[in-house]
């Protein structure tokens, strides 16, 4: 394989590993959580219709919020929810009153996206070791320790980047 081939497989494994990592494992614990509550009968149509709900919502989200939204959005190479917030404060600089609508709108969504980054890992890491349960109920009492080990190891190394990060857990997703 060529050495450019190479580094694009590379990226590309990084890639899944980092975007579906986090897109992706919130499909997995809502599962749990539609059918595990009783408020839902687990049947083959209701199985089909929650996870088109779920295949729907995320191909729209990113379809719409990412693509044609949030990639759209350069503040001089700048991208983000940030970005965003910059430019509509640039476009409406005479409009103190919806300057400031803007500003606490674009507070809140950091808000939402900085809570994101903390429970999405915690909530799909221990979703992932209460698997460990169905092996044997004996593991019930190690799910939280080793949750918290595997959490302070992830948060530990997070500091050498996503890109390592991602090409670790790449081939796991």
């Amino acid at each position: 394989m060529s050495s450019s081939k190479s580094s694009l497989t590379a990226l590309t494994l990084g890639a899944i590993g980092v975007v579906y990592g986090d897109i992706g494992t919130s499909v997995l614990y809502a599962v749990k959580e539609v059918f595990g509550s009783g408020h839902v009968a687990f049947s083959p149509d209701n199985v089909y219709g929650i996870l088109s709900i779920f295949f729907w919502t995320l191909t729209v989200i990113v379809s719409i919020k990412y693509v044609l939204l949030v990639l759209r959005a350069d503040n001089n190479g700048e991208g983000g929810l940030v970005a965003m917030l910059a430019l509509a404060s640039q476009s409406v600089k005479d409009k103190p009153r919806l300057r400031r609508v803007l500003l606490a709108v674009g507070i809140f969504g950091t808000c939402l996206f900085y809570g994101d980054g903390v429970i999405t890992p915690a909530i799909s890491v221990l979703s992932a070791v209460e698997g460990l349960e169905v092996v044997s109920p004996a593991f019930k009492r190690y799910v939280i320790p080793l949750t918290l080990i595997i959490l302070f190891g992830l948060f530990a190394v997070q500091k050498r980047g996503t890109a390592g990060i991602g090409k670790f857990f790449g081939p796991i997703t």
